[in-house]
């Protein structure tokens, strides 16, 4: 199905199961998904451009599959964290960032990560494929990965470099623009 014949009233919002509005908690999400080296990022960062010339205020959420730090050893932030502080802000001139340990605690889910986020236009996400938020999935079938859209309802479309036969809208891959007017279209549905 191809996104220029589908009806703005025809979007698939749920495709059946339980989707959650891209609205909840107080901010309007949207996600990104598709497996690794699918060119996720390079799309984002491309859509954002866009979504901001068009007068939205974005913010991003990206999830890390792997541990990851933004701090150096021997700074006095990692000092006070690695002595059992449960957050560290670090400020500057020209930004404050908020680290916060789970020690023994679960990964919060994305309904929590919205929910200490400044209010914006919109929270583009990337990875937490499991979140009930509506996504796009990143496809390329020369990675020789299998999709995730035949067994996730949360893909609402699929952003792809080759023609593909789904019952979802089709996106190009190498259309930003087009991809930032779903997206668009679809959180003001």
């Amino acid at each position: 199905m191809k996104i220029d014949e589908l009806p703005l009233e025809t979007l698939p919002l749920s495709r059946g199961r339980n989707l959650v509005s891209p609205r909840d908690a107080g901010r309007r999400a949207f996600g990104f998904t598709g497996q690794s080296g699918n060119g996720k990022t390079s799309l984002l960062e491309k859509v954002i451009e866009h979504l901001i010339l068009d007068g939205f205020t974005i913010s991003a959420i990206k999830h890390a599959h792997h541990g990851f730090d933004i701090d150096k050893p021997g700074k006095d932030s990692y000092r006070m964290r690695e002595a059992g502080c449960n957050e560290v802000m670090l400020v500057g001139d020209q930004r404050w960032v908020l680290m916060r340990e789970f020690r023994r605690q679960p990964e919060p889910d994305l309904g929590m990560l919205l929910s200490r986020m400044e209010p914006v236009d919109l929270v583009l996400v990337e990875g937490f494929r499991d979140s009930p938020i509506p996504k796009i999935e990143v496809f390329r079938s020369s990675l020789g990965k299998a999709p995730l859209w035949p067994n996730n309802a949360t893909i609402v479309a699929v952003a792809s470099d080759e023609s593909l036969d789904i019952d979802l809208p089709l996106l190009d891959l190498n259309d930003p623009r087009q991809i930032a007017d779903f997206v668009r279209r679809y959180v003001l549905a």
